[in-house]
């Protein structure tokens, strides 16, 4: 039996590979925490490194290996942007979510009480965490860890290894993806939001027209209550906004690949 050995091409080309594939894995939720061991991203890393080669061997150019140091840490880094920028568009999406519960927790009188979240090692809100947890089971329940699978197949025919570009249009729907952080935040919390300003007021009105009840006892049961009740009844709702807003990610994952493919990111003697 004789094993192939790899020659210098093919050896760059899976390094080239592995580094897109590794920093996607290392953005994503899930895979991406820091729960989940570095062998298991590493050994991921490599297995899908191994499926994906064979294609994108046969459809990409021939690399030229004897190009400068300087324009080989140009092609990893741009391997590696490729990544981190798709993995980039879920990371938006969960991050609003946690922002939503910071504020919500916050109107509520929950700012105090924090509990460490396993998956960052950082102090959030009991409202963050307890969405955030809900927003990864839905994460899982539609299937939403398959699209990037997909997206790493996908990410090699629109933007070959060496071909990536980092324009002014690329720049500015990242800009507008951000944007998907207060967006999806204020839709979360606006019920709770409406209900905890309209007791506030209540609360206002009561300590103005009856001056003898001690509002600051009374107002922060009453605050907790509401925003519980609230968010329990709006549960729901907060279930299908992820759902709708989770199931946007292949749209903007495959308009940020055509955006990153526009032309050649590396000099001409990069390709041969």
């Amino acid at each position: 039996m004789v094993i192939p050995i790899p020659n210098s091409e093919q050896f760059l080309l899976f390094t080239l590979i592995f580094l897109r594939i590794g920093a996607l894995l290392v953005v994503i939720p899930i895979l991406g925490e820091r729960t989940v061991p570095a062998r298991v991203k590493a050994g991921l890393t490599i297995l899908l490194s191994f499926l994906v080669f064979p294609s994108v061997q046969a459809d990409i150019p021939r690399l030229h290996t004897e190009s400068g140091l300087f324009s080989m840490a140009f092609a990893m880094l741009g391997e590696i942007l490729i990544g981190v920028i798709v993995g980039f568009t879920a990371r938006i999406i969960f991050t609003g979510i946690q922002f939503a519960g910071d504020l919500i927790g916050i109107q509520m009188g929950f700012s105090i009480a924090s509990v460490i979240d396993p998956m960052s090692s950082t102090n959030v809100s009991i409202i963050s965490e307890f969405q955030y947890l809900i927003a990864l089971l839905v994460y899982l329940a539609v299937d939403a860890h398959h699209i990037f699978i997909l997206a790493i197949a996908d990410s090699f025919r629109a933007v070959s290894p060496l071909g990536f570009y980092f324009s002014g249009s690329l720049i500015e729907s990242i800009l507008t993806f951000s944007s998907l952080i207060f967006t999806t935040a204020v839709k979360i919390c606006a019920p709770v939001m409406a209900v905890l300003l309209f007791t506030n007021v209540a609360l206002g009105i009561i300590a103005r027209t009856v001056p003898q009840i001690n509002v600051f006892i009374i107002g922060f049961p009453i605050q907790i209550a509401a925003g519980l009740i609230v968010f329990g009844l709006t549960t729901p709702l907060f279930v299908q906004l992820v759902q709708k807003t989770i199931g946007t990610l292949s749209s903007q994952i495959h308009l940020l690949l055509q955006l990153m493919a526009s032309v050649n990111f590396l000099t001409p003697d990069v390709i041969k």
